[in-house]
């Protein structure tokens, strides 16, 4: 009988290096070859603040990455969704907090056909009047939506809340109904000036040929004209520690959501995503471990951080039963302030769960484009990744400790969306600071 066969530790993992080299109109390149893998990812990202809009239609570069395939000087929009489906080619656009992303996925038959029309949409879009009024009015029908859902409302006023009233980041991402429904196709051209392939990046990720030609062919016609774009910091509100009760008459559960500052990207990372997971990442976390598992209160509430590129948040967000509003906030506080320390068994798990789930996390090429699309808006590369990794097996819990000490006891905004007439007054008298009841 031949014994049970020893199996090895994991190898230290290390994320794809791509093949880099710049298009004669600026716009660098970034190749993941992963073979085997014939659905071909491709990513732009292109840099602009979302400040760089005027505040009278805040919501511009929403409306403006959403026009984009809407018609160009070469197709209608109606040709474009024709070819795109006829070629078997998947697209979408989106407008962030440091940028534009446009994405295509396909096989290699469609690849080319791809390029040609993502480039289209860069260099020569139409910004139709019908478009983008049906657009801009799918926009406000979807803001309609956002407020009636808790998590989603309690995330508005928490960015209200958390930040002074002239930052862009205390109002809505893809603007307000005002705002949004001032937006004309004149707006959408004055803002697009501030698109450049000189300032973006170019990601192919997948199983393909050597691209270059065709990419200087298609991406590399795109002309380097651009307007810079203007941008002003966002400023936390001094008066932010405070409790904000958004009134939801009836509501059988409240939704918490509590943050404070945290790390912008560009810090050392590797304690950070353990530290979300033993704080509040998993069911076996801190936060689940007393208000799911001991307590009942809930379903599941999670923690993290997220970065920006200069500044950052740990955010944390569930919902509770009603009838325990109160108490449910009071021990999640506690929780927060009592994480002083945190142990070698703690911080082992987290590390080696963050650490060992990353092949997997990574083993498709789209997911391999979008981690690179996302640290391009921030202005780092995948090596970012590896590096981050490669401290996971020697994190120490000192290190976490102290990491968690920089953030733990900044000024925390606190939101709360539910029956203000039946809890808010349990919840001030916790004494955990004035609450203000909002409609």
């Amino acid at each position: 009988m031949t014994g049970r066969p020893a199996v090895a530790p994991p190898q230290p993992w290390a994320f794809p290096v791509p093949e880099r080299f710049e298009l004669p109109n600026g716009m660098r390149v970034l190749l993941y070859h992963r073979p085997g893998q014939k659905v071909i990812s491709t990513r732009v990202v292109v840099p602009v603040p979302l400040s760089a809009e005027p505040r009278a239609v805040e919501g511009v570069a929403t409306i403006v990455s959403r026009t984009l395939d809407e018609g160009s000087a070469a197709h209608s929009a109606d040709e474009t969704a024709e070819l795109l489906e006829r070629h078997g080619v998947a697209y979408g656009a989106s407008f962030g907090q440091n940028g534009l992303t446009l994405e295509t996925e396909s096989t290699a038959r469609g690849l080319h056909l791809g390029w040609e029309l993502v480039t289209e949409f860069l260099s020569q879009p139409a910004f139709d009047e019908t478009e983008v009024s049906r657009h801009v009015r799918q926009r406000i029908s979807e803001i309609d939506h956002q407020l009636a859902n808790p998590g989603s409302r309690a995330a508005l006023e928490w960015v209200k809340t958390y930040y002074t009233a002239q930052s862009r980041a205390s109002r809505p991402t893809a603007g307000s109904a005002e705002s949004v429904g001032a937006i004309t196709p004149d707006d959408c051209r004055d803002f697009y000036r501030y698109l450049s392939p000189a300032q973006s990046t170019l990601i192919v990720a997948g199983d393909f040929d050597d691209p270059r030609a065709a990419l200087a062919d298609t991406f590399g016609a795109w002309s380097p004209t651009h307007t810079p774009a203007p941008s002003t910091p966002d400023e936390l509100a001094p008066d932010r520690a405070r409790i904000v009760f958004v009134d939801r008459p009836g509501s059988v559960q409240t939704e918490l959501y509590v943050g404070q500052a945290g790390p912008a990207r560009s810090v050392d990372w590797a304690p950070y995503p353990v530290l979300g997971f033993v704080l509040g990442g998993a069911p076996t976390a801190r936060i689940d471990a007393v208000l799911r598992e001991e307590k009942g209160y809930t379903y599941g509430i999670r923690a993290g951080f997220r970065p920006r590129k200069d500044d950052g948040t740990f955010l944390v967000s569930g919902s509770v039963r009603a009838d325990v509003t109160a108490p449910a906030l009071d021990l999640l506080l506690g929780i927060l302030d009592g994480a002083t320390e945190f142990t070698t068994d703690e911080v082992r798990n987290g590390a080696d769960y963050v650490a060992r789930t990353a092949p997997g996390r990574y083993s498709t090429a789209d997911v391999v484009a979008d981690e690179a699309a996302g640290l391009a808006l921030f202005g780092l590369g995948t090596d970012y990744v590896t590096d981050y990794l490669a401290q996971l097996p020697s994190l120490t819990a000192d290190e976490v400790s102290r990491a968690w000490s920089l953030w733990r006891d900044t000024p925390r905004s606190i939101v709360l969306v539910g029956d203000a007439t039946e809890h808010a007054a349990a919840v001030e008298a916790l004494g955990r600071g004035p609450v203000t009841v909002v409609g």
